[in-house]
């Protein structure tokens, strides 16, 4: 039997940043992955969607040339070609940990690893033991029973971005990221999109300002969306889907080629053990404390796994916790209030903190400070005048209670929030930081002027 000091099981965000985290305190460490290095965020996630997504992008660009004074003529896309540049670009990231696996002297077993107690893992029959096991076996798309997923006519995030061809049409069930980031992908690239949304408003967790302004922009676009609305069955018994969704103002039957089912994800916690070990779950995740320990000392659990928001980021911060405890180092627990969310549809969204209604609910008097992108001269320069900036202070102390932006490239500026409250900034002190001019980064500031009522472009 083979001995280590850590076994991670699963090798995603945050089952190899957990290995590596490890290798680099010393401790003599394992990966067991049952398909392949990097999980489904490199592989099947976060990294192809935007390969995807920025061929939409480059698509988009060349349809809209003569509005940057510019002529392209008889410009077309190849499906095929744009799946296969996500696809090598997701085999490119997942060779690039290959690459860190060695280079940081960590195993990897391939197989399927099933825990044991006494601190082992089984896998196909071979057994290995550490005193330490991590379990960071990830999520998949949930599957509701009324629209369960075939892989042909009605799938998950893993076919949408490998379909052999094109859909005509396609319903997409669900606005949380993954599912708005899908429908701007397919109706770029010309498919009719037509999303559904239990919820009044699509990326229904936002700021209520940034939902109302994302939803205005996917309808412009061309997107059909229905809020207020469910999918109670699917016919998939003829050449197309048809999708009975009940609206406010009754049923309503749609036809399409391919339904993509967006409505959450389920935690990998089925045949690995738990029960064998005696590990307890509640509603589908394994329960954990500040630091990722279960209830059977000498196991562990990181990422979408566990409580907390299903998020690479989140799991990757999770993992390096886990290990710096074990290996004896003094951490801080994960301040689960400060993590940004980021959605990569166009435009852009990128949140931290809390919105303004939460903010008043909490009992805070606040300055509220929005700058939209349309007064930007980098924005207007780019010709991305879309969305805004807004921020949320304090008004007692000034204590940067939350950060919402929509638009182009926020997705990168959030961080700047990020520090910030981790900083425990002010929103003074925000104000008085030289942003550099022209940038889009520049309405983080324009937006606390705002706020202060100090602000100058608006």
């Amino acid at each position: 039997m083979s001995k280590y000091d850590v076994i991670v099981l699963g090798s995603g965000p945050g089952g190899y940043v957990t290995a590596i985290r490890a290798s680099q305190l010393g401790l003599k460490t394992a990966v067991i992955e049952k398909e392949s290095l990097g999980g489904v965020c490199l592989n099947w996630g976060c990294i192809p969607t935007k390969a995807l997504l920025k061929s939409a992008q480059v698509f988009d660009y060349l349809n809209h040339a003569e509005d940057y004074g510019l002529t392209v003529k008889g410009a077309d896309k190849d499906f095929g070609k744009v799946i296969e540049r996500s696809r090598g670009v997701a085999n490119g990231m997942s060779k690039g940990v290959q690459f860190l696996m060695k280079k940081n002297k960590i195993d990897v077993i391939d197989g399927f690893g099933k825990l044991k107690p006494g601190k082992k893992v089984d896998v196909d029959g071979k057994e290995y033991s550490a005193d330490h096991i991590i379990i960071a076996t990830g999520a998949r798309s949930r599957e509701l029973p009324n629209l369960k997923q075939d892989g042909k006519k009605v799938i998950g995030y893993r076919e949408a971005m490998s379909l052999d061809n094109q859909p005509k049409k396609m319903i997409v069930v669900g606005s949380g990221a993954i599912g708005v980031e899908f429908a701007h992908f397919y109706n770029a690239m010309g498919t009719e999109v037509t999303i559904v949304e239990f919820l009044p408003h699509l990326v229904p967790l936002e700021d209520e300002e940034v939902s109302k302004q994302f939803e205005k922009s996917f309808k412009k676009a061309g997107i059909k969306v229905m809020t207020n609305s469910s999918v109670e069955k699917v016919d998939t018994s003829g050449k197309t889907v048809k999708a009975t969704v009940k609206t406010k103002k009754g049923e309503e039957t749609l036809e399409a080629d391919v339904v993509l089912s967006a409505v959450g994800i389920s935690a990998n916690i089925e045949n690995i053990g738990l029960e064998d070990v005696g590990i307890v779950t509640d509603k589908g995740k394994i329960m954990v404390n500040d630091y990722y320990q279960t209830n059977i000392p000498g196991y562990y659990a990181i990422g979408d796994c566990v409580p907390g928001q299903a998020l690479a980021h989140v799991a990757s911060a999770e993992g390096i916790i886990c290990v710096e405890k074990i290996s004896g180092m003094n951490v801080e627990p994960m301040d689960y209030g400060n993590i940004p969310g980021c959605t990569y549809a166009s435009p852009e969204i990128a949140s931290v903190g809390m919105t303004e209604k939460q903010a008043k609910e909490a009992g805070y008097e606040l300055k509220i400070g929005k700058f939209p992108f349309s007064a930007s001269g980098k924005a207007s320069a780019a010709g991305t005048k879309e969305g805004f900036v807004k921020v949320i202070y304090d008004a007692k102390y000034g204590e940067w209670l939350g950060c919402h932006m929509i638009g182009a490239g926020v997705t990168d500026m959030i961080a700047e929030a990020v520090l910030g409250r981790k900083l425990e900034t002010t929103g003074h002190e925000v104000l008085k930081a030289v942003h550099p001019h022209p940038t889009m980064s520049e309405a983080v500031m324009e937006a606390t002027a705002a706020a202060y009522d100090e602000v100058i472009h608006l």
